[in-house]
């Protein structure tokens, strides 16, 4: 979850490495550091609690010149935020920096005690560093080899990078779970947990598969896998743009990235309207045969990713007629679950790495499912790259944690995938045209409702000294309440909970009072009158009513129900286009509370661990 880069060189390296932090900020961390190996041989470090801002100035102040180095920002899973907990750690000569979890720390933190090992920290990597030194010093060898000896004590998934003074020409990096790219360059090469770190370096990289041990010098990269077997791995040109400091007139980039739906869904659509059919390029005939064959399918996915598959439950079922289960990531590995005949499991991740995610991808493969078929958001991810089939929603680079057109298009290309496999499986034509041409007019709706920002910034006072809010929904807005519960929680840090509406009376009614507001989704659609009579519930016991609505479905304000009408709305996209004022009131209520928006405690974009 936290980021990573390491580079070596002909020359200094200090301001590549906090270049590398700062691009990295957007993954969410509490603290950061950096080690480099200056010309005596001896390893420099500073770290700092908080932003990466207070570590480029201590650099500043007590300038590091070296031409090898390793930095870090952390998100703590061992350990409090502190300066001793941060990242690198060095056992003498040795220095580490490491993302994920080394599951049987305690176990080897026991054992290397007994060997006479002193810890200042609370870390499990540190571990790694006292370990690696206890290696060399028993057996030698190059640090490869060391390194070597050092991963299958190791239990966990993790991404490491590894440097010894007494070697200061060469990094070591290894893969179990974590991801980590090699960034290839003229006479210099790097290491980072995310290419975006190293696009003002190079673009050309080498995405290490799981296992993998590299030795990286100043020349070449050689690659080895689990079993110490030198392998190839293809160096792939990538052109990335990230605009990280340049939020345009935004105070914000959650602000920025809601108002970029519009263009992030008309970029998930490019290229994939043909003859007025809906048309995947990167499906070839053969994928299409498979997914012919697709009698059920299995969604898994995390948190706003999660709440993406469960609208996608309601489409496959209504729309292509083909049943259709969801299920949280870390919930689908850890049981015994029964395999449908002829079932594809379809994955859903905004970075492509998020870690039960993939863990349950793996799992998959041994059970006997048709096929996988992965969504996402980052070009060569590793959730594209062990997927049988890849979707990419186009969205373009999302800094602010809390997702917003990163879950809008994973909706918009999850509906789109309704009608490409629900044709297959002879899906009416009338059918998949009223589809498309609700989805073309998306882009328009969204940017309607974004003018009606005024009326929601009024009503974002309501809830600046509320301490809980409820959120309702029926069907496939279900899910809707619940992801604007979570952007409200993550943002605001006001504890939001959302219930299906028809759920009130048993038991969500008990908090009902005249001080905690209850936000509703109502939709002009088949529910909307079951969903009038949960109002009343709520209205009948002094309740405080929000209720985000279409312009003709008959709501009238009162002293304690607020109605925030929207424009016209196509009920097959209404899901995706009341999501758009949940966000902005999100975002309004933490602006109001002056939270960290874009960075929000506690939480990271990437979520690279169990």
């Amino acid at each position: 979850m936290c980021g990573i880069i390491g580079a070596i060189a002909q020359h200094n390296i200090a301001g590549i490495l906090l270049e590398g932090l700062h691009r990295l900020e957007y993954r969410g961390y509490d603290s950061a550091g950096l080690a480099i190996i200056d010309d005596q041989g001896h390893v420099q470090r500073i770290r700092r609690v908080g932003k990466v801002k207070a570590l480029h100035e201590a650099v500043a102040h007590q300038p590091m010149i070296g031409k090898i180095g390793i930095a870090q920002t952390r998100w703590a899973t061992h350990g409090e935020p502190t300066e001793q907990n941060a990242h690198p750690h060095i056992s003498e000569h040795i220095a580490v920096v490491h993302n994920g979890i080394i599951e049987n720390y305690q176990f080897i933190r026991a054992l290397l005690i007994k060997r006479g090992y002193c810890f200042t920290s609370e870390t499990d990597t540190e571990v790694i560093a006292h370990l690696t030194h206890w290696e060399q010093q028993q057996s030698g060898g190059s640090l490869l080899e060391v390194v070597q000896r050092v991963i299958p004590q190791l239990s966990g998934a993790y991404g490491a990078v590894i440097m010894d003074a007494c070697h200061p020409d060469v990094l070591i990096t290894a893969r179990s779970g974590s991801p980590l790219v090699i960034g290839c360059g003229l006479e210099k090469n790097f290491i980072a947990s995310d290419q975006l770190a190293l696009i003002s370096v190079t673009n050309h990289f080498i995405f290490l598969e799981e296992g993998d041990i590299a030795e990286v010098t100043r020349h070449k990269v050689d690659i080895f896998d689990k079993n110490k077997n030198s392998v190839k791995r293809e160096v792939i040109k990538l052109q990335l743009k990230y605009d990280n400091g340049d939020k345009g007139t935004f105070c914000h980039y959650m602000q920025k990235e809601i108002y970029e739906q519009p263009i992030a869904i008309t970029n998930t659509f490019k290229n994939r309207f043909k003859y007025d059919s809906i048309y995947f390029s990167e499906l070839s005939n053969a994928d299409n045969v498979l997914l012919s064959q697709v009698e059920h399918i299995q969604i898994i996915a995390c948190g706003t990713s999660y709440h993406a598959g469960m609208v996608a439950r309601y489409w496959f079922e209504s729309l292509s007629m083909i049943p259709c289960d969801v299920e949280i990531s870390s919930e689908f590995r850890y049981r015994k679950s029964v395999v449908r005949k002829n079932s594809l499991i379809i994955t859903l991740s905004q970075s492509g790495e998020t870690a039960d995610t993939i863990a349950a991808l793996r799992l998959s493969k041994k059970n006997g499912y048709l096929g996988s078929l992965a969504i996402c958001n980052v070009a060569n991810a590793s959730l594209l790259r062990e997927s049988d089939l890849a979707i990419m929603t186009k969205a373009g680079i999302e800094i602010g944690v809390a997702s917003t057109k990163a879950f809008t298009t994973q909706l918009t290309l999850l509906l789109m995938l309704v009608v490409n496999i629900g044709r297959l499986h002879h899906m009416h034509v009338r059918v998949e045209q009223k589809i498309i041409k609700a989805l073309k007019v998306l882009p328009t709706r969204i940017e309607q409702i974004l003018s009606i920002t005024k009326d929601i910034e009024n009503l974002a006072k309501d809830f600046i000294d509320k301490q809980h809010v409820l959120f309702l929904g029926r069907g496939d807005h279900y899910p809707i309440a619940m992801e604007g519960a979570l952007k409200l929680k993550e943002i605001s840090y006001i504890h939001a909970e959302a219930y299906a509406a028809g759920e009130l009376k048993h038991g969500p009614l008990a908090l009902i009072d005249s001080n905690i507001p209850v936000v509703v989704i109502a939709p002009n659609n088949h529910l909307l009158a079951k969903l009038k009579s949960n109002i009343e519930e709520v209205r009948a016991r002094n309740g405080l009513l929000y209720v985000f609505t279409n312009i003709d479905t008959g709501f009238t304000n009162t002293d304690r129900v607020k109605i925030i009408f929207l424009p016209q709305i196509e009920n097959i996209i209404s899901p995706i286009l009341y999501t758009v004022p949940l966000q902005l009131l999100a975002y309004n209520i933490a602006l109001m509370k002056g939270t960290d928006i874009d960075q929000p405690r506690n939480l990271a974009k990437s979520v690279t661990v169990e």
